[in-house]
Parts: C-alpha cells; structure tokens; sequence
C-alpha cells in the first residue's frame, strides 16, 4: 500500500552525490526540491557546501533544476544566484513539475534522479513520474507551518515503510556504500 512512497535509495545529504556516482548510474540531471533539500527553508542563501556541490555538478555538465511547490519569486531569490533552472508550482505529488522539468531536460526519465526531502511530495510524485529518486534528511529539523502535518504523515508511512523494507537505511551514497 505505501509501496507508492518509497525511495530508489536513501541518503543523508544531497552533497553526498556526487557526479561520478551519477555517471556509474547513467544518470545526465538532477532534479532536486528547494526547502530543506537544497538549502534550509528559513536561509535563501544557502552554504559554502551548496555552492560547492551545484559548481561540481556544473564541472561535470550534470544539470541540476529545482522542481518546487513554492512560487516563482521564492525559488528565484535563491536559484538566481546559483545559476539553476527551476519548475515553480509543480503540484507534487502530481506530475506536472517532473514532466516540465523532463521536457527542459530533454532527457528520458531513466536518465534523471529526484532528490528530496519529503515523501509525500518529492518521492511519491518521483514514484509517480517513474524517475528514480533520493530521500535526504532535511537540512534543518524545524519546518515552514504548511509542512508540519505532511512531517507527521511521513512518520507514520516510513515506521511502515522501514519495517516492511530493511534494506532500507540511510547511506552517504546511492552506490550501496
């Protein structure tokens, strides 16, 4: 029943993927949720370790747009500065924003990954769009008001998830490492 949120892997951090573990997987973009994915949800500006990853993606001509559900000028405060393409307003779980960000991409899905906080949102509408996808653990562990309940669902669908899966865990890798 709750097959429909589960992650392709799990890992602790988005900086933890690298582009040689994307190459190893055929995978040419990446997708990634802005709010604790990318940056935490109360500092637009973001890291020296963000800004490290995006310029190792950018080295390694590895696309990486923001799908979000947030409007176009919250992800543009933040994407303008890091030079990242985006998808306001996705509507995840559905797949709206994966399908725009594909037909940016020019790529088939099996050659994009999802990376994400949440899911309810950013897994289940991966799951939904048939892309691979990354759960992370958000960056920070307090929460915008409108994502407070979606927390308490996930909790409840990944104690399931977990005990129905135990290869599940959490990795620094989608190597397996």
């Amino acid at each position: 029943m709750f097959t429909k949120f589960k992650p392709t892997w799990m890992v602790e951090a988005i900086y933890q993927i690298t582009p040689e573990q994307l190459k190893k997987r055929n995978f040419k973009a990446v997708l990634t949720d802005l709010d604790n994915t990318l940056i935490a949800w109360n500092n637009p500006d973001g890291t020296a370790e963000l800004l490290g990853w995006i310029d190792e993606m950018k080295a390694a001509n590895i696309p990486v747009i923001v799908v979000s559900n947030n409007k176009a000028t919250r992800i543009e405060r933040v994407v303008e500065q890091l030079g990242l393409d985006y998808v306001a307003r996705s509507m995840k779980p559905l797949t709206k924003g994966f399908k725009e960000a594909e037909a940016k991409l020019n790529l088939p899905k099996e050659q994009i990954l999802m990376v994400g906080d949440q899911i309810m949102t950013d897994i289940r509408g991966a799951n939904a769009a048939k892309i691979q996808n990354v759960l992370v653990k958000p960056i920070v562990t307090t929460d915008a008001w409108n994502t407070k309940f979606n927390r308490l669902m996930e909790r409840q669908i990944m104690n399931y998830l977990l005990k129905k899966h135990p290869e599940m865990n959490w990795r620094n890798t989608i190597d397996g490492e």
